[in-house]
C-alpha cells in the first residue's frame, strides 16, 4: 500500500465509520456497534500492517530507515511559481505524505511517522478496540455515543501523525469535543462539573501550545525576514542550527511544557485527571488513561524539546523536580484514596512523572547514553502505562457493573468469588507496580537509571517512589481481593467479551516485561536516539543578542511572487 494513502487512511477510517453511523437508524443498536466495532478493529489492523513494513525497512536498510528529518528533507514540495499547483507528489516508501493545503500561509497536510508516532499509534488502535468491546453494554442513546467515540478515535489518530503544527492543532482541538460529550452525556452523578473542568483546563493548555506554535511561525528576525512554517521537522532543524536566541527558547520551552503538561498531565495542572475519571463511563476512561494522556508525552517529545533545546536544557533541573515531585506526590495521593477509580487516577499522575522525568535528566556533559536511556524509558513508559491503566480501569469497571460500588472499604473477597477477574487483576496491577517481568518494569529501569546518572537526589526520590507505589498497589490488592467478604459470594466471573478485551493486556503486560528489545526498543530506538541527538547537538547562538535569522521557505517565496 502506498504510504501517503496509509497514513490518510489511518484516520480516515473511523471518520468514515462515524458517518456510517450517522447513516443508521438509532433503533439498530446492534448494527452501530458492529460498524463501530468493523472500524477500529480495520484502523488497528492498518496500524500494523504499516507498522510491518516500518520495521522491515529498518532491517533491510529501506527509505523507512532514514531518520524522520532526513525524510522529511527529501519529500519536499515543488510548487508551480505561475499556478501555485503541486508539481510533484512525495515518493512511496518514505512514510510521508505532504501535500499543500492553505498555501497564503505555508499550511501543510504533512503526516509522517517513525518508531515515537507510530508506538503511539498502534497503542491508540488497540485501546480503540478493547474499549469499543468495553462499550457493547451502552443502552442509552447508543447512535450519539458510538458517533463521538470514532470521532475522538479519528482526532487521537491524527495528533500522532500530523508534522505541520496546525494541522496537529486542529486535530487536538477536535479532540476536546467528543470527550467533553462522552463524559458529560454519559458519565456519573456529577458528569457535568468533571466535563466542563477537563475542556477548561485542557482549552487553557491549548492556549500556551497555541501560543508558542505562532511565535515559532511569526518571528521576526533581525535581518527583516520571517519564517512562515508550520512544519515541526524544519522548525527543529532551525532552532538546533542556534537560529532563536535562547531566551525566546526559553519562552517557546515553558509555553509548550506548560501546555502538554496539562494533557500529561503533571503537578499542579492534574486536577481535572480524577474528577473526568471518575465521572467518565468505563470505555472512555480506557481512552482518556490510555490514550489521552500520552499526547501530553508525546508533544513534549515531539515539539517542546526539539523545537527549543536550548530552553529545555536550562530548565532541565527544574523540570526534572517537577516530575520526580508529580512521582512522589501522585504515589502518596493515590495510598490515600478509598475510591477504587480515583486510586487509579492519582496512580496515572504518579507514573506519568516518570515520562517527564525521562526527558528532562540532559546530563550532556557526560555519557550521551544515559540521556537516550531516559528519553527511552519515557516512551516505554508511555506504552506500558497504556496498557496497565487501560487494563486497571475496565477492571474497576468490570467490579463496578456488578457491585455499583468502589469504596475500598467496603470490598474485599473478591479473589473466592471470581478467581478469574483475580487472576487477571494481579497481573495488570503488578505490571503497573514494575514487578521484574512486566511491563512496568523496564520502564522504572531506565529512567531511574538516567536519574541516577543526572543527579544523586533526584535518583533516590525516584527510588523512593518506586516503594510507595509498590505499597499503595499491594495495599490495593490486599482490601479488593483477600479475605472473605459474604456479600459479593457467587458474582458472576468474568463474560467472553470481558475476557477478549483482557486477553490481550495481559499478553502484552507480560510480553514487554519478557521481550522489550524485540517488540519495542528495536524500532522505536533509532527515533529516540534521532531526538536525543538533536536536542544534545543544538548550537548556542554566536552573539547572544542575536534572535532568529531564518530563511524564508522557497515554497512560500515562489508562491507569494506567483500571487503578487
Amino acid at each position: 500500500m502506498r504510504d501517503d494513502l496509509g497514513l490518510t487512511l489511518l484516520w480516515i477510517i473511523p471518520l468514515i465509520g462515524m458517518i456510517l453511523v450517522l447513516l443508521i437508524p438509532k433503533r439498530a443498536e446492534r448494527s452501530i456497534k458492529i460498524v463501530s466495532l468493523a472500524a477500529t478493529l480495520a484502523t488497528f489492523i492498518l496500524s500494523l500492517v504499516i507498522t510491518g513494513a516500518y520495521i522491515n525497512d529498518l532491517h533491510t536498510g529501506g527509505p523507512g530507515a532514514q531518520s524522520l528529518t532526513k525524510r522529511a528533507a527529501a519529500n519536499t514540495l515543488e510548487v508551480n511559481p505561475t499556478t501555485g499547483l503541486l508539481l510533484r507528489a512525495n515518493p512511496d516508501g518514505d512514510f510521508i505524505t505532504r501535500q499543500t493545503w492553505i498555501p497564503y500561509f505555508n499550511i501543510q497536510y504533512f503526516l509522517g511517522v517513525d518508531g515515537i508516532s507510530l508506538s503511539l499509534v498502534v497503542l491508540t488502535g488497540l485501546v480503540s478496540v478493547l474499549a469499543c468491546l468495553a462499550s457493547w453494554n451502552i443502552n442509552t442513546q447508543v447512535k450519539g455515543y458510538f458517533a463521538l467515540f470514532l470521532l475522538l478515535v479519528t482526532s487521537m489518530t491524527g495528533v500522532f501523525l500530523a508534522l505541520d503544527l496546525f494541522l496537529f492543532y486542529v486535530f487536538f482541538e477536535i479532540m476536546l469535543l467528543p470527550m467533553y460529550f462522552l463524559i458529560a452525556v454519559w458519565g456519573g452523578a456529577n458528569r457535568e462539573y468533571a466535563a466542563i473542568k477537563f475542556l477548561l483546563y485542557t482549552l487553557l493548555g491549548s492556549v500556551f501550545i497555541l501560543v508558542a506554535i505562532l511565535l515559532l511561525y511569526f518571528w521576526t528576525p533581525v535581518s527583516g525576514g520571517a519564517q512562515y512554517s508550520f512544519d515541526a521537522i524544519k522548525l527543529a532543524q532551525v532552532a538546533a542550527s542556534g537560529f532563536y536566541s535562547t531566551d525566546i527558547q526559553r519562552i517557546i520551552f515553558l509555553l509548550f511544557l506548560v501546555g502538554f503538561l496539562v494533557k500529561l498531565p503533571g503537578f499542579p495542572f492534574h486536577t481535572w485527571l480524577p474528577d473526568a475519571h471518575v465521572e467518565a463511563p468505563t470505555p472512555i476512561s480506557m481512552i482518556l488513561a490510555g490514550i489521552l494522556l500520552k499526547i501530553g508525552g508525546y508533544g513534549l517529545i515531539r515539539m517542546a524539546w526539539p523545537l527549543a533545546p536550548l530552553g529545555a536544557q536550562q530548565m532541565a533541573y527544574f523540570v526534572a523536580a517537577l516530575g520526580v515531585f508529580s512521582i512522589l506526590y501522585g504515589a502518596l495521593a493515590a495510598m490515600a484514596q478509598t475510591d477504587f477509580k480515583r486510586l487509579v487516577a492519582y496512580s496515572s499522575v504518579s507514573h506519568m512523572g516518570y515520562v517527564t522525568l525521562g526527558l528532562a535528566v540532559m546530563n550532556l556533559a557526560g555519557d550521551g547514553r544515559y540521556y537516550a536511556y531516559g528519553v527511552a524509558g519515557a516512551m516505554f513508559m508511555m506504552i506500558a502505562h497504556g496498557i496497565t491503566s487501560t487494563g486497571m480501569f475496565f477492571l474497576v469497571g468490570v467490579i463496578y457493573d456488578r457491585t455499583h460500588n468502589r469504596d475500598l472499604n467496603t470490598m474485599g473477597g473478591l479473589f473466592a468469588s471470581m478467581p478469574g477477574y483475580g487472576a487477571v487483576s494481579f497481573l495488570i496491577f503488578f505490571g503497573s507496580m514494575g514487578l521484574p517481568g512486566l511491563c512496568g518494569f523496564i520502564a522504572e529501569v531506565f529512567v531511574v537509571l538516567a536519574a541516577f546518572h543526572y543527579d544523586y537526589l533526584l535518583g533516590i526520590l525516584t527510588a523512593t517512589a518506586v516503594v510507595l507505589t509498590a505499597g499503595y498497589i499491594l495495599w490495593t490488592l490486599q482490601r479488593v481481593f483477600l479475605g472473605s467478604n459474604e456479600r459479593y459470594r457467587g458474582l458472576p466471573d468474568l463474560s467472553a467479551r470481558e475476557w477478549a478485551i483482557s486477553i490481550p493486556l495481559v499478553a502484552l503486560t507480560i510480553g514487554l516485561g519478557i521481550l522489550p528489545q524485540t517488540l519495542i526498543l528495536n524500532w522505536v530506538g533509532p527515533s529516540v536516539s534521532q531526538m536525543v541527538q538533536t536536542v544534545a547537538s543544538a548550537r548556542k547562538p554566536a552573539d547572544p543578542k542575536t534572535v532568529a535569522q531564518v530563511v524564508v521557505p522557497p515554497a512560500v517565496l515562489s508562491e507569494r511572487s506567483a500571487q503578487q
